[in-house]
């Protein structure tokens, strides 16, 4: 039975093995992987269930809604490229070149490039948690984050490229474009909360 993977382009490909056992070395690669997301609110869980007889009221007050928010945003960021950075891309990397050239892609290095792209989209929905955490230790206001808005956006232009595996123009916008709405929306939430 031969399993296909679809593009957003409309095209279907199927990735190749090149080395003896690849397909099963990069399956068992993304199964933990699998396993180890699917397992980090458990862990995490056990994680604070441990450390929070040592804390203050204060501190579990501010923590447990900041762990939280971090995994939801985590796993937003997560499904933000999946179903949307990852069809960009690859509708991108099918189709330049189609002409010319036949993609033919490893499958380890189409799954490292999913997971990639995936694993620093998550990190990157995880700009509000990162803001709220210096404003509450007063490193920065957020009239301070607001007044140095024109050098995020450059900053995120950055960010994009190299945090996206991929040097298609699309994935990057549809990246700078989340990582500056999730900043102005740090910036919201800590206009709300009066920091």
């Amino acid at each position: 039975m031969e399993t296909c993977t679809y593009s957003s382009c409309g095209e279907y490909f199927l990735p190749n093995q090149l080395a003896p056992g690849e397909y099963f070395f990069t399956s068992f690669k993304v199964t933990l992987y699998c396993g180890l997301l699917l397992s980090s609110p458990i862990l995490i869980y056990q994680i604070i269930g441990f450390a929070a007889p040592g804390l203050t009221k204060r501190e579990k007050q501010i923590l447990i809604p900041i762990t939280i928010g971090g995994l939801l945003l985590f796993f937003l960021g997560i499904l933000f490229g999946y179903f949307v950075l990852v069809p960009a891309a690859l509708a991108f990397f099918i189709s330049y070149g189609a002409d010319v050239i036949e993609p033919l892609w490893s499958f380890e290095q189409y799954c490292d490039f999913i997971l990639l792209l995936l694993l620093s989209t998550g990190l990157a929905f995880e700009i509000p948690v990162i803001q709220i955490i210096l404003s509450l230790l007063g490193i920065i206001s957020s009239k301070q984050m607001l007044s140095i808005w024109r050098y995020v956006v450059v900053l995120s232009t950055v960010i994009a490229a190299i945090l996206t595996p991929s040097t298609d123009p699309i994935t990057q916008t549809l990246f700078t474009v989340a990582v500056l709405l999730l900043y102005f929306s740090g910036i919201g939430i800590l206009f709300f909360i009066g920091k």
